[in-house]
């Protein structure tokens, strides 16, 4: 039986993820802190015999018993009101998280793999973003300490490759939604579900044309395993490449949802990327992968989801 940690195995891609392993026969130890995962998340887990889990701060030396096959990555505040929040600790989660991590996985002789981001690319003068494009990042703009602590990670992660030769894997993730996602957390999928579940307004920023892409979290999921047990190397985007401006999106909840609540207007985010939309041919090539949920669908799921748990 292979045996996996994952750091941030409470939180809403970690806690899936969780799932998703053990559903194919791995040992899974999950490791978090709390500050954005949950217990809940992770509840249903507690009673089977092939889930541990350990309270921990991988910002602080980690230590595990036993064998590791993989090291699994995920721990990290995501969303720009958590980050904002915790801003030091993100930018150590992103770097010395990474760091222990790595070590371990080192000093286990497991696969590595780390859960990097879309907004590595900040905000993109190259659309839509391949896994080659650089990125327009401003490093000391409010965003910098989530972008810059996942630049840093993906860089510390391919030093450790070359020169300790780890058997290492970077995904970068782009909008993600789905169950388990916190309704406070400042995303638009739980802010806009959230605004229709409280009968309020949904609050755009701007004038609602900048773009996003948004992958159900299965098809993440299924991705993103797809690529643990591959041998690429170098950064791969795993994300739906179906790209709607924030207002049409707006509209769609709300077609959805069957509600006919406001929509309102607020200022634009400092540095709040203009256009997101991943390259997915890297993924589709390499993986055989390409998101199957569509967007109606994942979204009533979603808000069914959101409807029971509130």
């Amino acid at each position: 039986m292979k045996r996996v940690l994952i750091t941030g195995g409470a939180g809403f891609l970690g806690s899936h993820l969780c799932d998703h392993l053990i559903g194919r026969g791995y040992s899974v130890v999950a490791m978090d802190n709390f500050i954005t995962g949950s217990p809940k998340n992770i509840s249903h887990l507690k009673k089977n015999r092939n889930f541990k889990l350990v309270k921990h701060d991988v910002s602080e030396y980690i230590t595990v018993s036993g064998k590791l096959d993989y090291v699994l990555h995920f721990a990290s505040p995501a969303s720009p009101i958590d980050y904002l929040k915790f801003p030091i600790q993100t930018l150590k989660v992103g770097a010395l998280g990474t760091h222990n991590a790595l070590g371990l996985a080192k000093k286990k002789g497991a696969i590595f793999m780390l859960a990097s981001t879309s907004e590595v690319y900040g905000d993109p003068k190259v659309h839509p973003q391949p896994e080659s494009y650089w990125g327009n990042v401003n490093p000391i703009g409010p965003r910098g300490v989530y972008d810059e602590a996942k630049r840093f990670a993906e860089a510390i992660t391919m030093a450790y490759h070359r020169y300790h030769k780890i058997d290492t894997r970077i995904v970068r993730i782009f909008n993600t939604y789905g169950p388990r996602m916190r309704l406070d957390d400042g995303r638009v999928v739980p802010s806009f579900i959230g605004s229709i579940l409280r009968g309020k307004p949904l609050t755009v920023y701007g004038d609602g044309s900048q773009t996003r892409s948004f992958c159900y979290v299965s098809d993440l999921i299924d991705g993103i395993y797809k690529l643990i047990v591959s041998d690429i190397h170098e950064p791969v985007n795993i994300g739906n490449p179906n790209e709607y401006t924030v207002l049409e999106f707006a509209r769609k909840v709300l077609e959805v949802s069957g509600k006919k609540n406001k929509i309102i207007f607020k200022q634009l985010p400092v540095d709040d990327p203009k256009v997101r939309q991943p390259d997915i041919t890297r993924a589709r090539k390499l993986l055989g992968w390409k998101p199957k949920v569509g967007l109606g669908d994942g979204l009533k799921k979603t808000i069914d989801w959101f409807k029971q748990n509130s």
